[in-house]
């Protein structure tokens, strides 16, 4: 620990005396770290001292005249003093005055500095060496410290699980809680476990995942808890180079780190750093290995990718199940795939995913039907999903496969984050004909009803849309609409002339409707 006033006044050799009850000194006044001890009997010495310094004075500047002391020129000079941030004051006697003026000891009590006095027998240059020794060693002792912490963090990367290992030594030596949250955005470890309570973690974990969308490496401190009374001061640094982040490293209620202690902190970031990159080749790999099994799947393979998944993660998904597609944006591929990996692991491998070009595909059971908005949510993508299949064999898996490429490309047009193959299946064989590259067409069919009703204040091709859904009939359509049958006769006759065409005709209305389709 570096030097205090408390701990220059416990040095017997030195012999001060503090003049100023502690009772009426700020909170952890004598606790302060003392940088360095100066001497000077200037009128104001306070441009020249830096603050956490102590000030050894003889009070020449006062002169050797007690009766002429001035209690607001003493005042003045403590206030001074106090300003500058000074830890104390020490007076020399016996040098100018045969003791400490009683004036400057209630200024000092006044102001609440620290005031010890320095008999005659012990120079300045002795206190002052006291504390530049004291600080010296404390660097030293430091240094140490910092060298044998490093080791032991290395030490402990070598362990089987050698990031955990290293969090939990980096924890010891601090004596703080440290925390991991993965590249997906969830804690991956802590230690001391249940180190930090909610709501306090849940806000570390919140703003780590906010560091982590934005994919820049960066270093903040957070007061998390504060809100229930219960602060905590969480420091919070990236891990990983910028736009391929590999987590986030927390340190909570940890004091300000001196240079020794950032080097352990910078050790551990490096070597976290290191074994976040090994995994990241290995789910590399692993990706790889999961496409294949992926197409083996489609193709109807199933027992090499049921034999090669039993060994790497546990037994495929079981019917009844789902396939799912998501778009993966590639500023976000690794996260997405981590969260993956994590869901996976959380349920012992009944659940599948592979990449497939731009796109990522899940076989999920019934329990993970809350993944597809998961990931929607999360990563801001477009997911379609499958209708239930009762087996993945005979080309189900396939089939499944392109009606969630379906809802898939349903979902990018209509801008959603999750479609259902079966909120379109519903629609019929139009919807899939009313696709993107008709809707020009579909526009320009449409085009002069649509212009009537802006023209005219009309409703023409509301009124059209009911009258199909309602096959045509015009009772039930004005039923609907509740309004007259002639009214609705009226306005499909207008149509007619409008588009050119006779709607009679089951061609005629087909087309008709898969053109309302196709804007919707």
């Amino acid at each position: 620990m570096p030097p205090t006033v408390r701990t220059l006044l416990a040095r017997e050799e030195l012999g001060l005396r503090l003049l100023v009850e502690e009772s009426v000194l700020p909170s952890g006044a004598l606790d302060a770290p003392v940088p360095w001890a100066h001497s000077s009997d200037l009128v104001d010495p306070a441009p020249f001292l830096d603050p956490g310094h102590v000030l050894l004075t003889t009070g020449t500047q006062f002169g050797a005249d007690s009766g002429n002391d001035d209690p607001e020129r003493f005042g003045d000079y403590v206030a001074r003093l106090r300003d500058a941030g000074i830890a104390a004051l020490g007076f020399g006697t016996e040098v100018v005055r045969d003791g400490t003026p009683a004036v400057l000891i209630e200024a000092c009590t006044r102001h609440g500095l620290p005031l010890f006095e320095v008999p005659y027998r012990v120079p300045f240059i002795r206190v002052a060496r006291t504390v530049a020794d004291l600080n010296t060693a404390d660097a030293n002792a430091r240094q140490a410290w910092a060298l044998q912490a490093q080791r032991a963090i290395s030490l402990a990367a070598l362990r089987p699980d050698g990031l955990g290992a290293t969090l939990a030594e980096l924890s010891h030596r601090l004596g703080a809680w440290v925390g991991l949250v993965d590249a997906a955005g969830g804690l991956d470890r802590e230690a001391p476990a249940g180190g930090l309570a909610q709501p306090a973690l849940g806000e570390v974990v919140g703003e780590a995942r906010t560091m982590l969308r934005r994919g820049q490496r960066a270093s903040r401190t957070v007061e998390a808890g504060a809100a229930v009374g219960t602060p905590h001061r969480v420091t919070l640094q990236t891990l990983g180079a910028g736009g391929a982040l590999r987590g986030v490293l927390a340190i909570g209620d940890s004091p300000e780190l001196d240079q020794a202690g950032r080097e352990v902190v910078t050790a551990v970031i490096a070597l976290a750093g290191l074994a976040l990159e090994q995994n990241r080749d290995l789910d590399r790999a692993r990706g790889h290995l999961r496409s294949g099994l992926l197409r083996s799947i489609l193709a109807g393979d199933l027992d090499l990718a049921a034999g090669v998944a039993a060994e790497m993660w546990g037994a495929l998904p079981e019917p009844p199940m789902r396939v799912a597609v998501a778009d993966v944006p590639s500023e976000h591929a690794d996260r997405l795939v981590e969260l993956l990996e994590l869901r996976v692991d959380e349920r012992a491998g009944r659940l599948f995913f592979g990449r497939d070009d731009d796109t990522v595909v899940l076989l999920a059971e019934p329990a993970d039907a809350g993944l597809a908005d998961e990931l929607a949510r999360e990563f801001g993508v477009a997911v379609g999903v499958s209708d239930e299949v009762a087996e993945l064999g005979g080309g189900a898996a396939r089939g499944a496969h392109e009606q969630a490429l379906r809802a898939l490309e349903r979902a990018r047009e209509q801008g959603a984050s999750v479609i259902a193959f079966e909120e379109i299946s519903r629609q019929g064989v139009l919807a899939f004909l009313a696709r993107t590259d008709a809707r020009a067409v579909a526009r320009a069919t449409l085009a002069p009803l649509a212009d009537h009703d802006t023209a005219n204040g009309t409703t023409l091709i509301a009124t059209t849309r009911t009258w199909l859904e309602h096959g045509g009939q015009f009772d039930a359509t004005a039923q609907a609409l509740g309004v007259h049958r002639h009214t609705v006769r009226s306005r499909i006759g207008l149509a007619e002339r409008l588009l050119g065409r006779d709607l009679s005709g089951f061609h005629a209305r087909a087309d008709l409707w898969a053109a309302l389709l196709a804007v919707d």
